[in-house]
């Protein structure tokens, strides 16, 4: 019997191929994205949404990075924050798009991910990016730009 992998992949296979479509969507869904970007169209111009969008990242208290007014783009990070094992370290990062939306107003695309950082391994430690789940922080942040946006100005 020389090929008794052979025939445990095959059965394994026609098993599997047997299977209700639920296994294979739930199994879609854990290897898949874990967060689709979420976005939300403020009434105000692209600059001064792009300003409001860094102001609701400070207010988080992110240190906003790349991108700028013209570029319609942003990215901020957290403060760097130790894990839960000696060694490890975690930040988080927001990427926000901005674009003219059909109205008068600007879309705000934004996507979180959190940087994770292991130095325990024999290995450089290579970090590893995983979209957010089941955050609340994406409704923190639109409030804060919501916030940002209806303020009232220094000096008037």
């Amino acid at each position: 019997m020389r090929h008794p992998l052979t025939l445990a992949l095959a059965l394994g296979a026609l098993a599997l191929g047997g299977c209700n479509s639920d296994v294979s969507e739930d199994l879609g869904k854990a290897l898949g994205p874990r967060e689709a970007p979420k976005t939300r169209t403020f009434q105000a111009d692209q600059r001064a949404t792009f300003m409001a969008v860094k102001a609701a990242v400070a207010e988080m208290g992110y240190r906003a990075g790349k991108g700028g007014p013209a570029e319609g783009t942003l990215e901020a990070l957290s403060p760097i924050q130790t894990g839960e094992d000696v060694g490890t370290s975690r930040q988080v990062r927001i990427r926000v798009e901005l674009e003219p939306a059909a109205e008068t107003g600007t879309d705000v695309t934004v996507s979180m991910t959190e940087i994770e950082e292991d130095e325990n391994t024999n290995t450089p430690a290579m970090p590893t990016e995983v979209p957010l789940r089941d955050t609340p922080l994406y409704e923190v942040f639109f409030r804060n730009v919501q916030q940002a946006l209806t303020a009232p100005k220094a000096g008037t």
